[in-house]
């Protein structure tokens, strides 16, 4: 089937619940056996193709739903949830640490991955490498013996850079590594990560797998191979999602593919757009061909969300504030991947080891929503016009 066939059908069984499209919500935690015998037979493993409901956060036909659709669209085994992007990332990362271990993290990462693995890992007696997200297999030389993991976020967070995750996984699986990849920006539907070789995939089902601002939830989706392990974590951290934002997320993404299509002609156009601007220095969005990071992008994606950075020219604090807080359709929040079209300023140079971060210009991340482009165009336009009337 086509990617966007599979969004619709994935997860879905109708006529195993009379008929009824969509999966039904089971809100769950005490799951009743009417013998002794079934109830120590519930921990027995389940049969080749079968599933058993033994406790709510063990799983239910409603987490099953959302996560077959989710490993189907990656490439992957199978996929479990969790009640944020974060505890995703928490749950891959702990799952195949230990204490003494080594992790290369790329520079590049969530804010609060990084956060994790100076916090949380680091008193558990895990060390951390932050790499340069551009090396691809120049990342050989920075493997210990006691490195385990290397993660991966591409495009990076805040600045975009493009990684060669095929030449990072050659090298990971000739030293025995785990790669795990943060694949939230292009979502499963412009990137499979298990088609490059990837072991385990992280995603905050917040943004576009759930797609409306409305639901928390991360997804965690691994091969075969390191399946186990990852339930085994899972379970020992006790992570798991409500039923209801599992609801929403199977809603979401039924209409992911037609989502991502405008995200990313949306996104695209004001990038191109805001390239002409004499208020602007840089863009960072690999879907552009003089992006650096643009031949990988076109190699390995399918496409591009509609997250992208701007670096305006320096600005005062007074002629930004003029141009962001009058916008009428860019919200000013946290998050993104819902319908709503959002801006927020980037602070970069304390979050990046490896590279530093040299740009003494004002760093924007756009996310471009559903609107009609020129509507957005237009309310950008204003807003720098009030910029330049700020600065005068």
């Amino acid at each position: 089937m086509r990617d966007e066939t599979e969004v619709v059908h994935l997860g879905r069984k109708p006529h195993s619940n009379y008929g009824v499209v969509n999966p039904p919500v089971l809100h769950a935690s005490t799951v009743l056996f009417p013998t002794l015998a079934a109830l120590e037979a519930a921990h027995d493993p389940a049969p080749p193709g079968e599933r058993k409901v033994v406790y709510g956060r063990r799983g239910t036909p409603t987490s099953w739903a959302i996560g077959d659709a989710i490993a189907g669209l990656e490439g992957g085994f199978d996929t479990l949830l969790t009640p944020s992007g974060l505890a995703a990332a928490a749950v891959a990362l702990i799952a195949f640490l230990k204490a003494g271990d080594h992790l290369l993290m790329v520079d590049t990462a969530y804010g609060p991955t990084r956060t994790l693995c100076e916090g949380i890992l680091k008193r558990f007696g895990v060390e951390t490498t932050y790499y340069d997200p551009t090396m691809g297999a120049r990342i050989e030389g920075l493997i210990r013996p006691t490195t385990r993991v290397i993660y991966l976020e591409s495009p990076g967070s805040l600045t975009f850079e493009v990684q060669d995750v095929p030449a990072i996984v050659e090298v990971a699986r000739a030293h025995d590594i785990v790669t795990i990849m943060d694949n939230t920006w292009a979502s499963p539907y412009f990137f499979r990560p298990f088609d490059h070789g990837v072991d385990v995939s992280v995603q905050a089902a917040t943004k576009y797998i759930v797609g409306h601002s409305d639901a928390m939830m991360g997804a965690v989706t691994a091969n075969e191979r390191h399946w186990k392990t990852l339930m085994a974590g899972h379970g020992d951290l006790g992570q798991f999602a409500g039923a209801d934002d599992m609801y929403l997320a199977q809603r979401g993404v039924r209409t992911l593919a037609v989502r991502l299509e405008r995200h990313q002609s949306n996104g695209l156009a004001l990038a191109r757009w805001l390239e002409g601007r004499p208020e602007v220095r840089r863009v960072l969005h690999p879907g552009l061909p003089q992006d650096p990071g643009h031949q990988l992008w076109k190699r390995d994606f399918k496409g591009a969300s509609g997250l992208f950075g701007v670096v305006l020219h320096p600005q005062e604090r007074a002629a930004l504030a003029a141009m962001l807080d009058g916008l009428k359709l860019f919200g000013m929040g946290y998050s993104w991947g819902g319908y709503e079209s959002l801006v927020i300023p980037g602070q970069v140079r304390h979050a990046r080891s490896a590279v530093p971060w040299t740009e003494d210009g004002t760093l924007l991340r756009f996310h471009a929503g559903l609107e009609h482009i020129d509507d957005l165009i237009a309310d950008l336009d204003a807003g720098f016009a009030r910029l330049k009337a700020a600065r005068a």
